[in-house]
């Protein structure tokens, strides 16, 4: 005959298991998230925090009711496959990539898994989806472009330097996202009156030589085409055009942080918290096919004033009034 005190015993140990099965039965259905980048985790950080802050204002907690696997290449291109690959046997719940080098990969890796992505360039140029309304298969979320950007940019730098007519482009033709690019400024600029000249590289081995070709081509400015190497290389690149007095502008504000000129182009904070939508949205029962691809909304124009006295620039004042932030 079993006692009171034991009756009681085994039914408290009872419950308590009945708690843990419990528990790591919600553990193991904690949704998994892949996040892959052709980034390091220092450069990309600013971009995943506001990520996972979409996220928590959703309502899912990191470590808690949802788990994510960080897979970097670092700049190592080569090694997306492999790291798409790793997500796919991890099954994963969704894959969320940050730009069309990383979102490629994981597309070749699998037709099933979700995939978000963030930023990408020109998703349906680069085969990546159907159509901005209808993706159609397992690939939606956000896209940065926005053609009227390329002349935008140019028109810019029209303003800094009011007589300029030679621009450098420095871009990487081993990217197909700076390519289309590099393609979509040759319309505004001969509408401004621009001759371009090409600036071409795949490596940060290359940085020094394309800088020389734009002092032995007298080219008036620099632009910077979007492009992950380039982003990998902003503080290097931002000396550069210092150290050669070439007004530059780029599409991130990482790159004004760093010591470039001017930057304008999407806010990329704002799209990835804007992914988190996505990701929700998936995570309670939406398919990709059936959500359509967002553009930007929201843009920065940001600019340097201490790089700009240190090129010898007067930067006009109706730019500056027009400027998101100034940093002095």
């Amino acid at each position: 005959m079993v006692d009171r005190r034991t009756f009681i015993g085994r039914v408290a140990g009872a419950l308590l298991a009945a708690s843990l099965a419990a528990e790591a039965q919600q553990a193991g259905t904690v949704p998994r998230i892949g996040l892959l980048s052709a980034f390091s985790p220092s450069d990309a950080a600013g971009w995943y925090e506001a990520l996972r802050q979409g996220l928590r204002d959703l309502g899912w907690i990191e470590g808690k009711n949802i788990r994510i696997e960080y897979r970097y290449a670092e700049g190592h291109n080569d090694r997306l496959p492999d790291l798409a690959a790793e997500l796919v046997r991890l099954n994963v719940d969704i894959i969320v990539t940050s730009v069309t080098t990383d979102t490629l990969p994981a597309k070749e890796a699998t037709r099933t898994i979700p995939i978000v992505m963030a930023s990408a360039a020109d998703p349906v140029g680069m085969g990546i989806v159907a159509s901005l309304a209808r993706p159609g298969r397992n690939v939606t979320g956000l896209s940065q472009i926005a053609p009227e950007l390329a002349g935008k940019r140019l028109e810019l730098l029209k303003e800094i330097v009011p007589n300029l007519s030679r621009v450098g482009v420095m871009w990487n033709p081993g990217d197909r996202g700076s390519t289309v690019n590099w393609q979509e400024l040759q319309l505004p600029a001969r509408s401004l009156g621009i001759q371009l000249h090409s600036l071409e590289t795949r490596s940060p081995t290359g940085f020094d030589q394309v800088f020389a070709d734009a002092s032995r081509l007298r080219v008036g400015a620099l632009a910077i085409l979007p492009d992950p190497l380039f982003a990998r290389n902003l503080r290097r690149i931002a000396d550069l055009a210092v150290k050669n007095r070439l007004p530059a502008i780029f599409h991130l504000r990482e790159f004004v942080d760093s010591g470039g000129l001017v930057t304008y182009g999407p806010n990329r904070a704002d799209m990835f918290r804007r992914a988190a939508v996505y990701v929700d949205k998936i995570l309670k029962g939406a398919k990709p096919a059936d959500l359509p691809i967002e553009r930007p909304t929201k843009f920065e124009l940001v600019i340097n004033m201490k790089t700009a006295k240190a090129l010898g620039l007067t930067i006009p004042q109706s730019l500056l009034l027009r400027a998101d932030e100034v940093i002095q």
